[in-house]
């Protein structure tokens, strides 16, 4: 071996000292915790990501266990999604590393086949996640079970049985997290509630009771403004648009708008809300109203969008204009604050995803897989189609600049082409 010289040893020594004086700075992953991601807005804004996809746009791409609508998350550089063997009902989640794809672990849960929609999955309920646990719900008609497992290895934690799940269609609504509290609504055609379980043990720590008429297939969200108690804001054909005290489960109040079932969920700009419903694969009535600013107040309706409404997606909100993408696939761009319509086209397909707003551009997947590209203008512009070649009824995720599409049986993994600042 070739010697070192003293010089050499005196600099290679002074080095490592002043290196162990540096801090160590460990890198902050981004998550992606929910369905449509931070209290579901669908809005991503460190990096931008490809208008037209290539071969060389896939860092990597996955199969997966099973089929399923379930949208996939993301926390801690894991990749976290949701499959059901069609042929048994059985449930398998998956977990994934976010950067190379390789596959981590896998854990089945019991399940079996019962009649559903023809459009609906045995997994179409999205995880929540925190810092260490990914939280589940799925349903057959005699349980409606939700479990704990630990993100590093898949072990089961907790796991509770909510009771029989009542329902034409199947199950679809999705668990969130708020403090240390994982909140469900079981809002079925029998008896419904809204359930908020302890994080750490499952154990019910509120249940409030709910009128019922046709299960809700809506995931909440919070309202959390400066100054005001959050707001657990959920919407069903019998609630209409209601907020509840996330704390207690206590009602604050409620708009008996609607007069058909809730399947796309509520989006949350600071006090306003918008939200829809419908039946028969199309949407029928949507509304943005105001949350009122005290107890003595009461919500008010701004406005009510008349035509071209979602069914299933969920809309968007950015820079002050909300985005509504119609199932049958024609696209709205609204004034936020006033309902004025600003652009409205039509686009390939129909679409059961969800948009999202990816570094200040719109991303909508159609039922076939077609990838459409949109820029957040005052007018209309289509910026790049591909193809993904399998269908999907999932809303993509995003973290550390990469996105995650999920189709019926894979998962692709689409890298950034950008770093923007975050405060675009």
């Amino acid at each position: 071996m070739e010697k070192i010289s003293r010089h050499s040893a005196t600099w290679i020594a002074t080095a490592f000292g002043l290196l162990t004086c540096v801090p160590l700075v460990s890198y902050a992953h981004e998550s992606w915790p929910r369905f449509r991601g931070p209290n579901g807005s669908g809005i991503y804004r460190t990096h931008e990501f490809p208008v037209v996809f290539s071969a060389n746009s896939f860092l990597w791409t996955a199969e997966l266990a099973g089929i399923g609508h379930s949208s996939p998350v993301i926390a801690n550089g894991r990749v976290f999604t949701a499959s059901a063997n069609q042929q048994t009902g059985e449930q398998i989640l998956e977990a994934w590393d976010l950067l190379s794809g390789t596959k981590l672990w896998s854990r089945p849960l019991p399940g079996h086949v019962f009649p559903k929609h023809e459009f609906n999955s045995f997994a179409s309920s999205t995880p929540a996640l925190d810092g260490a646990r990914l939280y589940y719900a799925w349903a057959v008609p005699e349980s409606l079970h939700v479990v704990a497992l630990s993100q590093s290895d898949g072990t089961v934690v907790w796991e509770v049985d909510l009771g029989p799940f009542v329902s034409q269609h199947g199950f679809g609504a999705s668990p969130i997290l708020y403090k240390d509290l994982v909140i469900l609504p079981d809002e079925q055609d029998q008896e419904s509630s809204v359930v908020a379980l302890d994080a750490a043990t499952g154990k019910i720590r509120w249940k409030t009771p709910r009128r019922t008429q046709k299960t809700a297939y809506s995931t909440p969200c919070l309202m959390e403004t400066d100054g005001a108690s959050s707001q657990l804001i959920l919407t069903s054909w019998a609630h209409g648009i209601a907020s509840l005290d996330p704390e207690s489960g206590q009602p604050l109040w409620e708009l008996n708008l609607f007069h058909n079932r809730t399947v796309g969920s509520p989006v949350v700009v600071g006090d306003v809300i918008a939200a829809s419903s419908g039946e028969g694969g199309i949407g029928r009535e949507m509304f943005v109203v105001r949350s009122p600013s005290s107890s003595t107040e009461r919500p008010e309706v701004l406005y009510e969008v008349k035509s071209n409404i979602p069914y299933v997606p969920t809309p968007v909100a950015y820079e002050g204009k909300l985005y509504l993408l119609y199932d049958k696939g024609v696209m709205s761009c609204l004034e936020l604050s006033t309902g004025a319509l600003l652009w409205r086209n039509r686009l390939p397909g129909e679409y059961f995803s969800s948009p999202v707003i990816l570094g200040g551009k719109i991303y909508c997947i159609s039922r076939t897989g077609t990838v459409v590209v949109l820029a957040t203008s005052e007018q209309f512009r289509l910026l790049g189609t591909s193809e993904l070649g399998e269908g999907t009824h999932s809303t993509p995720a995003v973290a550390d600049g990469i996105l995650l599409i999920r189709t019926f049986r894979k998962l692709f993994a689409v890298k950034a082409i950008g770093h923007l600042h975050a405060g675009l």
